[in-house]
């Protein structure tokens, strides 16, 4: 069996994850760049977990300018198997109120300027997204909220944009239409590079406002999304602490298969493989390239 490990990667409001013990921060060494930040890796409850601020100290890097490849590159590299994604949300339903958390199982990727893909020209690979949420994963989010009476959903699709700019009330609109949940800037490609690198994933959407289509709040503003922000930060690091108190020592099998997600992937034949892309692969991919 292998080793359980958490990963957190923090989004705009959580910058830091109070609790853990042993700290120490590392510069991980990524072939693919550097990461948004050192990480921090301690203990919960004996248990091993791994924080990332996604925007980096003092929230200096744009949802654009994230190295998302070099992020979970990184937590590979120090055994994360399981990965909780914490950001923040605009709303698309009256329901899904600003301070509610919401436990996404679907993403709509509608970014364009992003790195999305370990995988490449001298080493193709496709792996399924069908399902991208890791379900046991997101059971024992909704059983940390429960104890910690923090009030969430299950379920809902998250649309993630580009940014940095708000939407337009036209594509709040159109896309209110279309029966999604949320919207934000940097589930994706964070996920789809989680799976491709056989990470466990989970989203906790924080909702922050309404977007530009509710009629009593056409604009989103930065000043009082940051107010909402800072209360779900206190909220989403009681969640982290309760999830990271009661996880297993050895890693879950995933039913939908994010575990194994490159079994069947790469399609480049071995002597035709890019040595350079190769060499790049080592922890992302180095389970079937070894094999």
């Amino acid at each position: 069996m292998t080793k359980a490990m958490l990963g957190v990667i923090g989004g705009s409001g959580v910058y830091d994850l109070p609790g853990i013990e042993d700290v120490r921060e590392e510069a991980v060494a990524s072939p693919w760049g550097e990461t948004s930040d050192k990480i921090r890796i301690g203990r919960i409850a004996g248990r091993d977990v791994a924080f990332l601020p996604r925007h980096g100290s003092g929230h200096r890097l744009s949802p654009s300018g994230i190295n998302y490849r070099a992020n979970i590159d990184a937590m590979k590299r120090l055994g994360v198997t399981d990965l909780v994604s914490l950001s923040a949300v605009g709303s698309y339903k009256q329901e899904l109120a600003p301070g509610l958390f919401v436990l996404v199982d679907q993403y709509v990727d509608r970014t364009f300027g992003r790195e999305s893909s370990f995988f490449g020209n001298g080493c193709v690979a496709h792996v399924s997204m069908a399902h991208p949420v890791g379900p046991r994963l997101v059971e024992r989010l909704a059983a940390a909220a429960t104890e910690e009476k923090i009030e969430f959903v299950k379920g809902g699709a998250l649309v993630v944009m580009e940014g940095p700019q708000f939407s337009t009330q036209a594509e709040s609109l159109a896309y209110k239409a279309q029966g999604f949940s949320l919207i934000g800037m940097t589930a994706m490609p964070e996920a789809k590079l989680a799976r491709e690198a056989e990470i466990t994933y989970a989203t906790v959407a924080m909702v922050t406002d309404f977007d530009c289509w509710h009629p009593d709040h056409d604009a989103v503003d930065v000043k009082s999304v940051i107010e909402v922000m800072h209360h779900n930060s206190e909220k989403a690091r009681r969640l982290v602490a309760n999830l990271a108190r009661n996880f297993p020592h050895e890693r879950e099998e995933c039913p939908v298969g994010s575990h194994r997600a490159l079994d069947y992937a790469i399609i480049t034949a071995p002597a035709a493989r890019d040595p350079a892309l190769m060499k790049k692969l080592d922890a992302v991919a180095g389970r079937v390239l070894s094999a």
